[in-house]
């Protein structure tokens, strides 16, 4: 067998680059939640509309009711495991229009570890799900609002959504919500942010919501970290920052700012600018929108922009998520981190010869992804689609070791005859090894034995060409 590598699927992402994390879908307002080992990103279920005659629509966030998730054990190859479908009549939490700006956090209650994924019902309060894995399956364990305009101190919020959550020491959960601008007046401190100390069982408020006082130019986009024995909110200038402002405080608009506490819920003060507005990495501009994480000893900063939209020849507002270091000076207060499409050093080398969810990969072309279960409460399990044309998935950084792979396995089902090629390092190197799989209904394993082994740390492709596939997991073995 042999690729007709002219009709290979052409990457919106240049081969090497590590943002956007995802290009089979947009993901906006990103949180990460690290646990066991790998960070899991949800994000706003951003998705393009277009109109009769297939020109792209600006995106006014008022049809998206989904949550997307992904995860990754090295920041570069991520597992795409789906959406929750959050909200609207055919979600989980029917009593809301949308679901924007998810948060998550785990905690373990009664010896098991419980997962929660808050997000606002557009700007009118904020729900949260719960699940006992990361992935899901999620259920609306309250049945109404966690937070709503009936809450005590939240019915003059302007915005009462994006929420932030940070689990203390002391297992005690705290909640972060708010933003906008209630007159042109209040732009240079609004008052609308809030803290609310969180029951035990992290579905309950155990105070009443507070106002978190001085904000200066708070727009949306609330964040919260424990670092270094601090607390660090973090939220998205607004874009009415006077000269007199900026350099009053040292930013402008449409920033990421940090203030600093003592305490969980203040009093914060001014710490740092940490990220300029998207417009001035990349050329496109909008909300600003991030989260910071610490993993594996280090420290970095999630936040979406639109070169997803560029490289795709639209305009209409769509994000997906970046992630790229933070820098810290030496009192050890994060400063400053800069957008960039190459993305951060992978973390570790990814191993081939563990099973892997046929959907995790670095970047892909002329594949798709689809539920194994479709129902709305997000189960994880992803199929990997092939399409008509020849499609390919890339893995970087594999570690193959020293004694190397002799053979690539996959499992699959669907109809037709599916070609198989495996390559190191990039499209246009010679195949390693191939095999054709006849499909049938049901998944069964295929081997495609390398003509030479693979060893050391190499990046590897799979091209898939024919059939209609739906491709459960893959591995190497030795």
């Amino acid at each position: 067998m042999e690729i007709n590598k002219s009709a290979l699927a052409k990457a919106v992402k240049p081969a090497g680059d590590h943002n956007p994390i995802m290009v089979q879908r947009y993901g906006a307002d990103p949180y990460a939640m690290v646990y066991k080992g790998r960070v899991y990103m949800y994000m706003t279920g951003d998705t393009p509309a277009f109109d009769e005659s297939g020109k792209v629509k600006t995106n006014t966030y008022g049809d998206i009711n989904t949550i997307s998730v992904a995860s990754s054990a090295d920041l570069v190859n991520w597992t795409d495991h789906g959406e929750v479908l959050a909200a609207g009549v055919n979600g989980l939490a029917t009593w809301g229009g949308n679901s924007w700006a998810p948060a998550a956090a785990w905690k373990n209650i009664d010896g098991k570890d419980k997962f929660f994924l808050y997000f606002a019902n557009s700007g009118n309060g904020i729900a949260v799900l719960t699940a006992d894995s990361p992935t899901g399956p999620f259920t609306d364990p309250i049945g109404g609002p966690l937070i709503s305009r009936n809450t005590p101190n939240c019915a003059e919020v302007t915005w009462l959504f994006d929420p932030a959550v940070l689990i203390d020491d002391d297992g005690t959960g705290w909640l972060y919500v708010g933003g906008g601008i209630p007159s042109e007046d209040m732009a240079s401190n609004p008052g609308t942010a809030r803290v609310v100390k969180l029951g035990d069982d992290m579905i309950s408020l155990a105070t009443d919501p507070m106002p978190m006082g001085d904000v200066p130019y708070l727009f949306e986009d609330s964040g919260i970290n424990k670092i270094n024995g601090k607390y660090y909110y973090s939220y998205c200038s607004n874009f009415n920052v006077t000269k007199e402002g900026e350099e009053k405080y040292g930013f402008g608009n449409g920033e990421i700012v940090t203030l600093v506490s003592d305490k969980p819920d203040g009093p914060f003060t001014l710490s740092s600018p940490v990220l300029k507005n998207p417009e001035h990495f990349f050329g496109r501009g909008g909300n600003n929108h991030h989260c910071i994480f610490e993993f594996n000893g280090k420290y970095y900063i999630a936040y979406h922009s639109r070169i997803l939209e560029e490289y795709m020849d639209l305009d209409g507002g769509y994000r997906s998520t970046n992630v790229d270091e933070i820098k810290f000076d030496e009192k050890g207060a994060p400063t400053h981190s800069t957008g960039t499409r190459k993305g951060i050093a992978q973390v570790g080398c990814f191993d081939p010869y563990a099973v892997s969810p046929a959907a995790t990969f670095a970047n892909m072309a002329g594949l798709s992804t689809a539920p194994v279960i479709k129902d709305k409460t997000g189960r994880g399990e992803m199929y990997l689609e092939s399409g008509d044309g020849t499609g390919w998935f890339a893995v970087y950084g594999a570690d193959f070791g020293s004694d190397g792979a002799s053979a690539f396995t996959f499992t699959a089902k669907g109809s037709g005859k599916l070609d198989v090629f495996v390559m190191a390092d990039d499209l246009q190197s010679e195949v390693l090894g191939s095999c054709s799989a006849d499909l049938t209904d049901d998944l069964k394993e295929f081997k495609a034995d390398l003509s030479s082994k693979l060893t050391g740390v190499k990046d590897f492709y799979v091209v898939i060409s024919g059939g209609k596939a739906q491709i459960a997991e893959w591995k190497f073995v030795k």
